[in-house]
């Protein structure tokens, strides 16, 4: 029996000026049912942002991205999804919305170690 297991995982994108539709990856959520887990990795590229917006409020994208780094953490930092199971929660951040910061389109893999495959994403596709 292998053990590894399905994942799902999305990035998280900054899109400063929604009507240029230009973004900037910054961050990526993994889940994976098999072991209960949803999280979230996240880095901010702020000269990069700034280059496609020198307007744009960093501190409103960073505690953006904080949130999502909390319901995925669950507990207090949850807030009203803090009783919801790890699916629930990330089928609720990936939803698409048209905020600045938006998850990408989910895709899947197969890994032993959810959270070491977030910071193999992250460095991947986000650094």
């Amino acid at each position: 029996m292998s053990d590894r297991h399905v994942f799902e995982y999305a990035l998280l994108r900054v899109v400063p000026r929604i009507e240029r539709g230009e973004c900037v990856n910054a961050g990526v959520l993994v889940y994976c049912r098999a072991k209960a887990y949803v999280g979230a990795r996240t880095h901010l590229d702020e000269a990069r942002l700034l280059a496609l917006d020198p307007e744009v409020d960093l501190g409103g994208v960073r505690a953006a991205l904080r949130a999502v780094e909390g319901v995925c953490a669950g507990g207090a930092a949850a807030g009203q999804a803090a009783p919801d199971d790890p699916g629930r929660r990330f089928r609720w951040l990936i939803a698409p919305r048209s905020t600045v910061v938006q998850p990408g389109p989910v895709h899947t893999g197969l890994t032993a170690d959810p959270a070491a495959e977030a910071e193999r994403l992250l460095d991947l596709l986000v650094r």
